[in-house]
């Protein structure tokens, strides 16, 4: 049960971070063309969105794991 604070901190601050980021993006290269010596490529900029909903959910099980584990540990 030592283990129950501390993954509920790290959702806390995961909650946090996605809160504060909207979303993460990144780069895919992509080959269009391919054709013997002649090879086209392409790169194409994606960004995979955070739910609002997604994070809170994240802070609030944060919190509830955080308080089952402090209390439990003082029992």
């Amino acid at each position: 049960m030592k283990s129950l604070p501390f993954i509920g901190l790290l959702l806390i601050v995961l909650g946090i971070a996605g809160l504060a980021i909207n979303g993460i993006s990144f780069t895919e290269h992509k080959t269009v063309v391919d054709a013997g010596p002649l090879k086209v490529t392409a790169d194409q900029e994606k960004t995979v969105p955070i739910p609002t909903y997604a994070s809170v959910a994240a802070i609030v099980a944060g919190i509830g794991l955080a308080v089952i584990g402090f209390s439990r540990r003082r029992a």
